[in-house]
């Protein structure tokens, strides 16, 4: 197997990729190739959990949207009277923040310090620190895509319902449509967590290197190295199961997600959402005009404005942006699609819906290199090769 980790390192194509192309009465088609697990030779398949990163972002918009249904959250409301604590930016302390703003990332919130928190981390005492705000722009007048408001929302939603955050996910979305998933790996089986997708990073290992088995801390331990879940306290720290990113679930999972929203609010006789909150998810509440955001930065040079956001609404990613500067259609066509990318750990990711065509793909790859730069648009190669090859098992 080491000869095999060794080639994989050297080769230019990902360690696994896996497509599925669905559209609004099922499956259409599923392609994996290469290895969930290169050290024990284990292939990968469309079945297998795969850590889908900023994908997690929109699972957790349909919980919203779930609460807002119930009358439990409000989207306009500020969310400091369910934090318990004053929330706001320290060069416009009269603007409050709202779900909406934080989850259309245009709440002054930026990844100035670190969002991966320790278990017991405060958030409360964590965003006094004034490098986590943008205090150029007030909320709402500009766009920067900042990991750190989805913390902000977990903790909205345990206040406002008493739940733990990965609990609550699964008993509001992942459990309905039977879907064998979970944020961080605390509410996975073990037989789940044995069959994961490592991530890897020039053939090295870097995320869920699991050894046929549940981690023994899914989470990040606190600062003394424990990893008692039972010190959790509602809204108190939203960061420990990683909403922003930490969603473990299958690409074969990723289109069910999708069929759902393709079906307004229902799948396979599930109803989630109403088809007025399903539209509220398909409406962009920001679009570059050239100066009101940041439309994504380069991680390795450190540029502004690459292009690869232009559309923005409730964690919803729209495509394809016809403004200049913006160079986000991954599928090269010019249609309008909306869902969410992924990019962590050396993995890409896409959910893709064409509400038209009423089609759909859910992809991902590992071991992308960061150099694998795309020929058309700010995504990488190695996605617009997936969502090409989709588009043509779609004609």
């Amino acid at each position: 197997m080491l000869l095999t980790a060794t080639l994989l390192a050297a080769a230019s194509q990902p360690a696994a990729s896996v497509r599925v192309s669905f559209d609004r009465e099922g499956e259409v088609a599923a392609q994996a190739s290469g290895f969930a697990d290169i050290a024990t030779g284990r292939r990968a398949t469309a079945d297998d959990p795969v850590r889908v990163a900023s994908i997690s972002k929109l699972v957790i918009a349909i919980a919203v949207m779930r609460l807002v249904e119930q009358g439990r959250l409000d989207l306009d409301a500020d969310v400091s009277a369910l934090l318990g604590w004053r929330l706001r930016s320290p060069a416009f302390p009269d603007q409050p923040i709202t779900l909406k703003l934080l989850l259309s990332h245009r709440s002054g919130l930026n990844d100035g310090i670190d969002y991966v928190l320790p278990l017991d981390a405060e958030l409360k005492s964590v965003l006094t620190d004034p490098k986590a705000w943008d205090v150029e722009h007030p909320p709402g007048a500009f766009f920067r895509y900042a990991n750190i408001n989805f913390p902000v929302i977990a903790a909205v939603m345990e206040r406002a319902t008493g739940e733990r955050f990965d609990r609550l996910m699964d008993r509001l979305v992942l459990a309905p449509l039977k879907l064998d998933a979970c944020y961080n790996w605390s509410s996975c089986s073990d037989r789940t967590a044995a069959r994961a997708v490592v991530l890897y990073r020039a053939g090295v290992p870097v995320r869920d290197d699991n050894h046929d088995t549940k981690p023994a801390c899914a989470v990040q331990p606190a600062r003394d190295g424990n990893c008692d879940l039972t010190q959790w306290q509602p809204g108190t720290n939203g960061a420990i199961f990683s909403p922003q990113g930490g969603l473990r679930i299958s690409a074969r999972g990723l289109a069910r997600i999708g069929r759902l929203l393709l079906g307004q609010g229902s799948v396979d006789g599930v109803t989630l959402l109403s088809p007025r909150s399903v539209a509220l998810l398909e409406r962009p509440l920001w679009t570059f005009d050239g100066s009101n955001g940041d439309t994504g930065s380069d991680e390795t040079t450190g540029a502004a404005n690459m292009g690869f956001y232009c559309s923005y609404g409730l964690a919803v990613t729209f495509l394809a942006t016809s403004q200049k500067g913006c160079r986000d259609d991954v599928f090269g066509d010019g249609r309008r699609r909306f869902g969410h990318a992924g990019d962590a750990y050396g993995l890409r990711s896409g959910l893709w819906i064409d509400r038209e065509r009423g089609t759909g793909v859910a992809y991902f790859a590992t071991d992308v290199p960061a150099d694998d730069a795309g020929k058309r648009s700010a995504f990488t190669a190695t996605e617009e090769a997936l969502a090409q090859e989709t588009r043509a098992a779609q004609r």
